[in-house]
């Protein structure tokens, strides 16, 4: 064998060797960001996380959610939106990125691309404003739902300022968002990301005296209709999705709570 020859080999095999070492170093990596996922936060309270039907929850500093691979998107993503987070820091909007955190791998934000729909936040990047790394994660493909612009601009974010209010004047509420992901839906993108059809909030304040519940269910389109002709029980939000939101509260007081529409006890501004 010519030393030439014998020069070629061995640079092929040191490529082979770094190409797998890099390739072995991403995945090392990977799985470390998943693991770090599958771990709670220093800033989320577990007790009022609700069940998952996917079997994959993810947590970040800021926020919780249950991911729904056949669906590209979360079917829930919790918070608690304490009075302490309330901000009006003007922080640069970032790119959009994926959840590397997401096993299954989340949606790619090339999906929203022309597709006639904005990236509808699930946790709003206005809760989280109290950190520029709370506020970037808002920003990730997994905490992002289609929703058309009028709506998202419209009578969602309406609600949002309203639980911002609640939050100001509770001392703190524990939020849970998300797509009914059900029925026939439209999908956008490659990755087929589906397009629900009705929105859910539900709030829970335990700050200000006797614990009391508030849930929110929206068809996908703009509305001037007053937040309070929004409200369900929460028992109907169950129904629809297969979410169990409260596991943790004491049978009686979440049988009675989520039976409940009564929103006179809550302040509308």
């Amino acid at each position: 064998m010519s030393k030439k020859t014998m020069y070629s080999i061995l640079a092929a095999l040191l490529l082979i060797a770094v190409y797998s070492y890099n390739l072995y170093s991403e995945k090392q990596e990977e799985e470390q960001v998943i693991t770090e996922g599958a771990s709670s936060k220093t800033d989320t309270n577990t007790y009022f996380l609700p069940t998952s039907t996917t079997g994959q929850i993810v947590h970040h500093e800021g926020y919780s959610l249950s991911y729904s691979e056949p669906h590209e998107q979360a079917e829930w993503v919790a918070y608690e939106l304490k009075q302490a987070h309330l901000s009006t820091t003007n922080f640069k909007r970032p790119y959009f990125e994926e959840d590397k955190a997401v096993k299954t791998k989340a949606a790619h934000w090339r999906n929203y691309k022309k597709s006639g729909y904005d990236r509808g936040h699930l946790c709003p990047a206005a809760d989280r404003a109290y950190s520029q790394f709370t506020f970037d994660e808002t920003f990730l493909t997994s905490n992002i739902s289609p929703q058309t612009h009028d709506f998202n601009a419209g009578v969602w974010n309406r609600l949002e300022q309203q639980v911002r209010y609640w939050a100001s004047i509770y001392d703190g509420v524990y939020v849970v968002s998300g797509g009914v992901l059900k029925g026939n839906m439209k999908t956008i993108g490659d990755e087929k990301v589906a397009v629900p059809n009705q929105f859910y909030k539900v709030v829970i304040d335990t700050n200000s005296g006797q614990p009391k519940l508030l849930a929110f269910l929206m068809a996908h389109e703009e509305s001037n209709k007053p937040l309070y002709e929004f409200v369900v029980s929460v028992d109907e939000v169950e129904a629809l999705t297969g979410i169990d939101f409260f596991p943790e509260l004491e049978d009686s007081i979440e049988n009675r709570l989520e039976a409940s529409r009564a929103y006179r006890d809550w302040r509308f501004n």
